[in-house]
């Protein structure tokens, strides 16, 4: 169970590459998929047609049943309640569980000091993953950095840009999603696309950018 349909989206295409040559069996189960394809789903849970489930809090839904739940996997944990992981997990016979976080909120923190788990830390990268690069600049340093995105663009490969917020506002000022999406139009080639994404957009338009 992951928090967002791209992360969800990314662990089933992931898993279903990794294990799918194994014969295992593996299903997306999210909030934007249509009715007929939920009720199919259910289905394939319920009689045991899949075997590995990965969705985000739809699979917490009323009428998603597993034929036989042995294990629960919760990413990104501190973004579910207390209560949606046990509803997650009453769907099995005591199944196992594991959660899973890289941000160390207070009760993640609680869980693991006086909590009744075994702790895994994972503290090395990837094998091959090249090294992360952070610079702080001013506002001066933009022509450049845009010259640099059309040039990884040129190469092949994508850029993302964070805004603080979705539209203008009176109260504060800050960059925002709508007007720097047109500020980077404007300063880029037309050969590079850009396209804005925030958590107003409906499920589908989302789905469409990513």
């Amino acid at each position: 169970m992951a928090p967002t349909e791209v992360l969800a989206e990314q662990h089933y295409r992931t898993m279903n590459q990794l294990l799918s040559p194994a014969g295992v069996r593996v299903a997306l189960f999210t909030g934007s998929m249509t009715a007929a394809e939920k009720r199919a789903a259910r289905a394939a849970l319920r009689s045991g047609e899949v075997d590995l489930a990965v969705g985000t809090q739809a699979l917490l839904s009323q009428g998603v049943d597993f034929a036989r739940l042995g294990l629960v996997i919760t990413d990104e944990q501190h973004r579910f309640g207390v209560a949606q992981r046990e509803l997650l997990g009453s769907k099995g016979s005591f199944p196992h569980m594991m959660v899973m976080s890289a941000t160390p909120i207070p009760r993640t923190l609680a869980i693991i000091l006086y909590g009744d788990l075994d702790i895994s830390v994972i503290d090395q990268v990837p094998a091959n993953r090249l090294p992360i690069k952070n610079c702080v600049v001013d506002t001066s340093y933009r022509g450049r950095a845009y010259k640099f995105i059309a040039g990884e663009v040129e190469k092949g490969r994508q850029a993302y840009v964070i805004c603080p917020m979705v539209e203008e506002s009176e109260m504060i000022e800050a960059e925002n999603v709508l007007d720097y999406t047109k500020a980077l139009r404007k300063a880029l080639p037309p050969s590079v696309t850009v396209e804005y994404l925030h958590g107003k957009l409906k499920g589908k338009e989302k789905n469409a950018i990513m």
